[in-house]
């Protein structure tokens, strides 16, 4: 993609449909007059009351102890610099968006237009009776140093400036983890550090609080190695001004056991590498270029422990494994600050989970065999969903015992439980698909790449690496629509009819022909249907000129399904095809079978049907936890409906033992895991959060699934194509860019497992 083409699509992003990046949601009842009245006049005095007799109430009875504000005055904005406050809110906005998926924390950006140190300050205090804790960003140094101490000092709420303490808390976990893999004393590594601003001096006065000594600590900025003889030294830079006669960072590197790189890329060179101690820790963080680029670094060096802020390299140093969950935890109690024990709680519990075995579900994301603490995992992965529920319960449990914390939590059971329960979806399994995709991107073909909003899609997935697109149709309607989206990348188009793909055609055709001759086909009627794009692009992936292939978006779901099921049929062991869809809920991703194809399916293949959404469940990296569902509870109903769930659950019980299905339940029941517990103790769903809904037929399934779009505003991957022998998926007719994006990504991954099931 050219830089004026990804120009305007962030452009087009952050200002549609609507502009910016976050709303406020209400989150109480206000369809009545009596909703309204109790949310302001009159109601609205009661709770004014009560908080003007205790101040603390205010946490009671507003939102105030889950909002966080994230305030900026633009002087140092990612690597843009000053550019003012106006111009910072589009990032300020974006670390509210992380704050909210990764932890579920409203946070409120607050752009302040005062470079002074004393109006920042006040005007932050006098706003600061909303919040319940405020993270400071993108402010330059040395004033952000003095602001957070001074807000620090003069408020009771959790203040955090992000710039400095996040790189610093991951990359201390990542510096314990990679000493002890090297295995050396932490007192007495040499480490360099590139860079002298507010991450720089956080980082390496953290590194110290860890064990690591001043003495051996080289810090550099723009003009050379900080030394004790330089004049006019900040009181930051003068913190860590050293004693040793050296001018460079070439002299620095000699011998040194660690390198920490805050600053420009390119600075280090291999011979550089070359001259550091055996074993060298290097974490080159500059983005989005390291100070040494990964693929150089271990080629110089095969001995390296490598971590940069990349995350298509091992060792991610990213700032989103702390400071969503660091609030989180301060907030839950109440902590009147954010100190030094809490941030060491945190470091520890980070290196600490790295070095636990690595849940399936993650190992699957980034297409790893099995993830193991060493060189190339010395840190979490940001969508380790373990984070939410272990960073938190860390920084609590330490500004409880620091004597920080006004509500000090004693159930811990039921903290870890509303933890996971923060944690959702919010599109992060999206993130997780389309990464996973990324790792072993696959052909696929576009059936229909004419229309707008396919070649959209098969764009974004070719920039996003996620698929390499075929397109297929009218070439100089593809052409044109390509110059139309700035699609300059170069990409096969394809059109059937033309005589190029004559010799394309005639092969199969004769393919497909001697598949069908004994039912009816003739060569002639063959060459016929292979002028049909469906017919052409399922071929493609049979013959294997294509690893997968999406259609459905100009055409009614059974008129494409049909070629599909009569080309490319069914898996070994599975009669009928099924369909799956993935919808992303505020409680998590749900899936929900058959969706589009069977009308009335059998008992048998009701058990069936269960069995393979199972099976690509677990492709997801989840534990399916299946409810056959049923106007009725477990036998208070004989009708042929329930009966034949019932025997749907006997069958699974008996030859699928390891899948954790019940029923049949009414879904009121199945969704609700203390009604069921209370009123099904028995049940094989009792206490388990259910994520997977088998219906008795399509008529209810396919209800569901579009009412839960259309009304709950459920993100909707699907249909998913279950049981056929290619990785072949359609979409619904005149489906949005992201959904075909979204189904491209799942066609990949079933791609990716059939090429892994054939080597095996």
């Amino acid at each position: 993609m050219s830089k004026q083409s990804k120009r305007k699509q962030a452009l087009v992003y952050h200002a549609k449909p609507q502009p910016g990046k976050i709303k406020i949601v209400p989150t109480k009842p206000y369809a009545t007059q009596r909703d309204l009245a109790l949310a302001y006049s009159p109601g609205v005095a009661e709770p004014c009351l009560e908080i003007e007799k205790e101040v603390s109430n205010v946490y009671k009875y507003t939102a105030k102890g889950n909002v966080v504000a994230i305030i900026s005055n633009g002087t140092a904005v990612l690597g843009l610099g000053d550019i003012g406050p106006e111009a910072s809110k589009p990032v300020m906005e974006g670390k509210a968006l992380l704050f909210k998926i990764f932890a579920d924390i409203d946070g409120m950006d607050i752009e302040v237009d005062a470079t002074d140190v004393d109006k920042f300050v006040e005007t932050v205090k006098a706003i600061a009776p909303t919040f319940g804790g405020i993270n400071l960003e993108d402010i330059k140094a040395p004033e952000a140093f003095e602001i957070e101490r001074r807000l620090k000092e003069e408020l009771d709420i959790p203040v955090m400036h992000d710039d400095q303490h996040g790189t610093a808390i991951i990359s201390a976990a990542a510096l314990i983890n990679a000493v002890e893999i090297a295995e050396k004393d932490i007192e007495k590594v040499k480490i360099v550090v590139s860079g002298a601003g507010a991450a720089a001096v956080s980082c390496s006065r953290l590194y110290v609080a860890c064990g690591a000594s001043k003495e051996n600590i080289v810090m550099l900025d723009s003009k050379g190695v900080i030394r004790k003889d330089r004049k006019e030294l900040t009181a930051e830079k003068e913190e860590f001004a050293t004693q040793r006669k050296i001018n460079t960072l070439e002299e620095a590197m000699i011998d040194a056991d660690v390198f920490i790189g805050l600053s420009i890329a390119d600075i280090v060179k291999p011979e550089m590498l070359s001259s550091m101690a055996k074993d060298p820790i290097v974490f080159a963080m500059a983005n989005p270029d390291p100070e040494i680029g990964y693929k150089l670094a271990i080629e110089t060096r095969d001995d390296i422990i490598m971590a940069t802020g990349r995350s298509d390299h091992p060792n991610q140093v990213n700032n989103v494994l702390g400071f969503p969950f660091i609030f989180r935890g301060a907030l839950d109690v109440r902590a009147r600050k954010i100190n030094e024990e809490m941030k060491m709680a945190a470091v520890r519990a980070i290196a600490a989970l790295a070095k636990e075995p690595v849940p399936e579900q993650v190992n699957i994301t980034y297409g790893e065999t099995r993830l193991s603490f060493g060189k190339n995992y010395i840190i979490p992965k940001p969508f380790d969903p373990r984070l939410i529920a272990t960073i938190p319960i860390a920084v609590a449990k330490a500004a409880i015992e620091s004597g920080v914390a006004e509500e000090p939590i004693t159930n811990w059971d039921q903290y870890e439980e509303e933890l996971w329960q923060r944690s959702g979806s919010d599109n992060k399994l999206v993130r997780l698909l389309h990464d996973r995709a990324k790792t072993n991107p696959k052909k696929v073909v576009f059936a229909e790449g004419d229309h707008l909003d396919v070649l959209k899609a098969a764009q974004f997935v070719h920039d996003e690496g996620i698929a390499i697109p075929i397109l297929l149709g009218n070439k100089e309607i593809i052409h044109e629509l390509m110059e139309e989206i700035e699609y300059e990348q170069e990409v096969e188009i394809i059109d059937p009819k033309t005589p190029e793909q004559k010799e394309a055609l005639n092969r199969y055709a004769y393919s497909y022909w001697e598949q069908r001759q004994r039912n009816g086909l003739t060569l002639f009627d063959a060459k016929r249907k292979m002028r049909q794009r469906n017919h052409f692009a399922a071929m493609m992936v049979i013959e294997g000129d294509a690893d997968a292939m999406i259609s459905g978006y100009s055409r009614s779901y059974p008129t494409v399904l049909k070629p599909i099921l009569e080309l490319v049929g069914t898996a070994p062991g599975v009669s009928k095809a099924a369909t799956m869809n993935l919808m992303l809920t505020d409680r998590g991703p749900m899936f929900l079978a058959d969706t589009s194809i069977n009308i009335n399916p059998t008992d048998k293949e009701i058990a069936k049907i269960a069995q393979m959404t199972a099976r690509v469940i677990r492709t997801f990296g989840f534990d399916p936890v299946v409810a056959m569902l049923s106007y009725s509870n477990f036998g208070s109903s004989e009708h042929e409906v329930v009966e034949k769930m019932t025997k749907a659950v006997k069958q699974l019980h008996k030859y699928h033992p390891d899948i954790c299905v019940d029923g049949p339940v009414q879904s009121d029941f199945a969704l609700n895991k203390q009604l069921l517990q209370e009123r099904f103790p028995f049940s094989k769903l009792a206490g388990r959060k259910v994520n997977t809904l088998i219906f008795p037929n399509i008529d209810s399934a396919n209800i569901t699934y579009k009412m839960m779009k259309e009304i709950a505003h459920a993100g909707n991957i699907g249909p998913i194509m279950l049981g056929l022998n290619q990785a072949v998926h359609l979409v619904q007719l005149g489906a949005s860019v992201e959904e075909i994006v979204n189904m491209s990504a799942i066609a990949v991954l079933d791609a990716q497992i059939r090429g892994k099931q054939k080597t095996i």
